[in-house]
């Protein structure tokens, strides 16, 4: 097997056509405490960074926005009261668990209208070209197997004039921070997967493949070379998330 037909899984090596089965296998397991993980991991403050992406996404009535490995719905939920009854939120992720997690709960919150639900995958997304006003990624990026790939199709489905968001982990920049924030990321984090979710080795993964996930440069240089234009990008938590943001000719 040559280097081109392998890819990381955290800092495993892996054929890149076991990636995929391999991050499902995760998802499965973490779908039902995926929200409580979430709270704990970060505290709460995904909530913030959430809202804060919408905010910068600035979507309005009417527009039609894609939420691509939307997960259990956070930010289709925000979404969907932006662009009101008259505009359209599809949330698209390529795990049936998370999927049904964040229908039931969106639903449950009244948030039906103008709320659509396709099981996708990001490098070969069933959509046409131009579909959509915006599109925005929440912590998914780094679980594509092709970002490249993902990248040009997220382009493809973007109007001209729309614009993409990526949520994601990032590099800590604050150099002197870095033990402690390893300490947490390698020590802490399975600890929480093992007591509250009985699962170490999937939180165990996600330190890893933050890690192996570009940093806030290698990424924009990515969406630029994807064909996206004014990438910009906001560190939030000393750079442990950023937000890119770019637009589509």
């Amino acid at each position: 097997m040559n280097e081109q037909d392998t890819t990381h899984f955290g800092f495993e090596q892996v054929p890149s056509d076991d990636k995929q089965r391999r991050v499902r296998e995760v998802f499965d397991s973490v779908a039902n405490r995926y929200d409580l993980m979430n709270d704990l991991m970060s505290m709460g403050l995904h909530r913030l960074w959430k809202h804060f992406t919408v905010l910068l996404a600035n979507v309005r009535p009417g527009h039609v926005v894609l939420d691509l490995a939307g997960g259990t719905g956070d930010l289709t939920r925000l979404l969907n009261e932006r662009v009101g009854d008259s505009g359209t939120v599809v949330l698209a992720d390529i795990n049936d668990a998370m999927l049904v997690k964040g229908r039931s709960k969106l639903t449950d919150a009244g948030h039906v209208r103008g709320v659509c639900y396709a099981q996708a995958n990001a490098q070969v997304l069933p959509f046409a070209d131009r579909s959509f006003d915006c599109v925005t990624i929440g912590f998914g990026l780094r679980n594509v197997t092709d970002k490249v790939r993902a990248l040009a199709e997220i382009y493809r489905v973007l109007r001209p004039g729309g614009q993409l968001l990526v949520l994601e982990f990032s590099e800590l920049q604050t150099r002197a921070a870095r033990p402690l924030y390893d300490l947490y990321s390698f020590k802490v984090l399975p600890w929480l997967g093992r007591r509250f979710a009985n699962d170490a080795n999937s939180y165990r993964y996600l330190a890893e493949s933050i890690r192996m996930h570009p940093n806030q440069e290698t990424l924009a240089q990515m969406m630029r070379d994807a064909g996206f234009d004014s990438c910009e990008w906001f560190n939030l938590a000393l750079g442990v998330v950023a937000v890119h943001r770019a637009w589509r000719n």
